[in-house]
C-alpha cells in the first residue's frame, strides 16, 4: 500500500511558476513509477507527467512539455511537478499516481494508487 498527499497548489498568474509535491508513504517509493495527472472541470482525466525511481525515465504531455519539468527525491519520498510558463487552461485538479509498472505508463488505469489531489487555478 502507498499512501499519497498532494501539496503546493494554489493561484497563479498566467506566465507564472508553481511548485506542487506529492510525499508518499507505505511500501517501498522507488518501486514505483510515479506521476501527476490532472482533471478540469467538465473534463476527463488527463496525463500530465511521470518519472521512474532513477529519474532516467520521464514521459510528458504534448501539452506541458518543456515547461512542467518532473523530478523526484527517493531520500524524501517525494516527486514534484515545477510548473512554468503556467496558462489558464493549465487549471485543474492535479493528482499524484503511483504504478507497479516500473517502465512507466500513461494509461491512466494502470495506476493503483492516487492521492486526494491539488488545486491549481491560472488567472488571466
Amino acid at each position: 500500500q502507498v499512501q499519497l498527499v498532494e501539496s503546493g497548489g494554489g493561484l497563479a498568474q498566467a506566465g507564472g511558476s508553481l511548485r506542487i509535491s506529492c510525499a508518499a508513504s507505505g511500501r517501498t517509493f522507488g518501486d514505483n513509477f510515479m506521476a501527476w495527472f490532472r482533471q478540469a472541470p467538465g473534463k476527463e482525466r488527463e496525463f500530465v507527467a511521470g518519472v521512474n525511481w532513477s529519474g532516467i525515465t520521464i514521459y510528458y504531455a504534448t501539452f506541458v512539455k518543456g515547461r512542467f519539468p518532473i523530478s523526484r527525491d527517493n531520500a524524501k519520498n517525494t516527486v514534484y511537478l515545477q510548473m512554468n510558463s503556467l496558462k489558464p487552461e493549465d487549471t485543474a485538479v492535479y493528482y499524484c499516481a503511483a504504478t507497479k509498472v516500473v517502465s512507466g505508463t500513461t494509461g491512466i488505469r494502470e495506476y493503483e494508487y492516487w492521492g486526494q489531489g491539488t488545486q491549481v487555478t491560472v488567472s488571466s
